[in-house]
């Protein structure tokens, strides 16, 4: 008998119904997308707003409300974002199953949950001195550290409120009810933005004076409490929707003999993972305000932390509109396949991802490289906005390797993996870690925080890879099958090469309007011109390269859109 390996079974054409299915999750990603894209607008309405009332760079309002606001976000991505989004909806998934509907699991789970973020929350606060130190500056003066402090009490509340939403947002993504979780932060925004206004008012015009001591109380209560009360809003307006679809919440107590030994096991192992990126976070803080610092001492302009932070906003956008959109919607998919061992799915479904978000973020990098500085500009005109652009654009070149470890993650968390994430996740921090350190020790001040968005592109990448080839293994384990590579390769060059020729004509745009100067009208328009030249020209390249992908990904929309003459 010949012992010659057989060659592995070419792929089936993909069945009809689950071209349905893609339908589903089209609607879906577009559902969620839709309320991602109207969020960051407000969002950078928002930033824009700030910028007005606060200034930009290096002044005192900026940096100090950058830190006070920037530590609950932190927590929220420790305590909730990275370990409630990892465990909840494929455990959520499991119990459906069970006989009550999983009623009970879930009523406990949800209980455990937010009485770990209580607890949390109340030690955040409390540490709040400990907390602002963490991120601040060594080099920041004593009325500056006060002031965040200030701020600090004000903002650490949050973290109970992201939590919250968190919680609730998971349950309705893991019944199929996907669009209120990505709406809500909308009035999050609006209350922000409101608050933002009548702090104007309130502080009269002193506080844009730049001294930390003209911030009183009452100006310090409105810019950081109305900020508190959007988070409060954005968790408390999910629990109509969770009625509507039929959860009831009532708290139970006793975590014995449940069956959440095998969430704890997830959650430990995704809040390591976090703790190491959050680590790594603070030495990338403290490399951003050290610059903000050294720039104010040496009378210099460039990129601090409160460019920073826009930049990351204006980079996580397309990442949010596709990446997050897709994968929230697959997310509850490769869990129910996962608990059912229907790996032929988890691979289709991830391949699938994948390719999209591929093709998506290509034509974002596109974008955010060759119009980053003119696009800072247009959407921060009050600010530097050329700075927050360089930064931008240096963070782009990862945009596809994080969105695609994104979907890879959430593949093994679908198999209740999350030792093998934790690991890439720590490479990750590594790499970003050097990066860091070469930033505070050798590179210009005015180049610092540059310097760490491309340290931020060289960590995902690293991390894309590692992460591919574990998935591989891990799946070839369960039926001898790799991870469709050569569609994956195949759709990554092809994208890459449209990516390449259509950023090239839109840097040309910008080119051609140099020499008119830089002011805002024109950085706008070079913006409108050089974004519609990249986005038909990517468009007509991928249909002629036969980049499929991209009609996968709108085509189900447009196909429902009344157009005149469909029936």
């Amino acid at each position: 008998m010949s012992t010659a390996r057989r060659p592995a079974p070419a792929v089936p054409p993909e069945p009809p119904a689950h071209e349905d299915a893609r339908d589903s999750v089209a609607r879906s990603s577009a559902l969620m997308a839709s309320g991602t894209l109207v969020s960051r607008l407000l969002g950078f309405v928002r930033t824009a707003v700030q910028g007005a009332a606060l200034g930009a760079g290096a002044q005192v309002g900026a940096v100090t409300f950058d830190v006070a606001n920037k530590a609950p976000n932190v927590f929220y991505m420790l305590l909730a974002g990275g370990v409630l989004n990892a465990v909840l909806v494929p455990q959520i998934v499991r119990a459906l199953k069970r006989p009550d509907g999983g009623a009970d699991y879930v009523n406990r789970l949800v209980t455990l949950s937010l009485v770990l973020m209580a607890a949390a929350t109340v030690l955040l606060t409390a540490a709040a001195p400990l907390v602002v130190r963490l991120y601040a500056s060594q080099k920041w003066e004593g009325d500056w550290v006060a002031l965040a402090t200030a701020m600090a009490y004000w903002c650490l509340p949050q973290v109970f409120f992201y939590g919250l939403y968190t919680v609730l947002g998971q349950v309705l993504n893991a019944k199929g009810r996907f669009g209120a979780y990505m709406w809500a932060p909308v009035l999050n925004n609006v209350v922000a933005v409101a608050g933002l206004v009548v702090f104007l008012v309130v502080a009269s015009g002193s506080a844009r004076q730049w001294s930390a001591g003209d911030f009183d109380p009452s100006a310090v209560a409105v810019l950081a409490g109305t900020s508190t009360l959007g988070i409060v809003v954005q968790a408390l307006v999910l629990f109509w929707p969770l009625h509507r679809a039929g959860f009831r919440y009532r708290p139970r107590w006793g975590f014995r003999g449940v069956g959440l030994r095998s969430a704890g096991r997830v959650a430990g192992w995704t809040f390591a993972a976090v703790v190491a990126g959050q680590l790594v976070f603070v030495a990338t803080t403290q490399v951003t305000t050290a610059a903000a610092a050294e720039l104010d001492d040496l009378g210099l302009q460039g990129a601090t932390n409160a460019s920073y932070t826009p930049a990351f906003l204006l980079f996580m956008l397309p990442h949010s509109l596709v990446a997050v959109s897709l994968v929230t919607a697959l997310f509850t998919r490769l869990s129910a396949s996962a608990a059912a061992g229907d790996t032929a799915a988890v691979r289709r479904d991830f391949s699938y991802g994948a390719r999209t978000v591929l093709v998506a973020g290509v034509l974002a990098t596109a974008a955010l490289v060759t119009l980053g500085p003119q696009i800072g500009v247009a959407l921060f005109p009050a600010g530097d906005g050329r700075f927050v652009g360089q930064v931008v654009a240096a963070m782009a070149v990862g945009l596809v390797p994080f969105s695609v470890t994104y979907l890879v993650q959430r593949v093994f968390y679908a198999y209740e993996d999350a030792r093998t994430p934790f690991t890439v996740s720590l490479v990750v921090a590594l790499v970003m870690a050097a990066g860091d350190l070469v930033c505070w020790l050798v590179v210009p001040a005015q180049w610092k925080v540059v310097g760490v968005g491309v340290a931020m592109s060289a960590s995902n990448a690293v991390g894309v890879v590692l992460g591919l080839v574990l998935l591989r293994r891990r799946l070839r384990s369960l039926d001898g099958r790799g991870l469709d590579g050569h569609r994956l390769l195949r759709t990554l060059v092809r994208a890459l090469v449209v990516g390449a020729l259509s950023g090239g004509a839109a840097h040309g745009v910008t080119r051609l309007a140099a020499p008119l100067g830089g002011a805002w009208a024109v950085q706008v328009g070079t913006v409108v011109v050089g974004g519609l030249v990249l986005l038909v020209l990517f468009t007509a390249l991928c249909r002629a390269m036969r980049v499929s992908e991209l009609d996968a990904l709108v085509g189900p929309l447009l196909r429902r859109l009344p157009l005149p003459g469909r029936r």
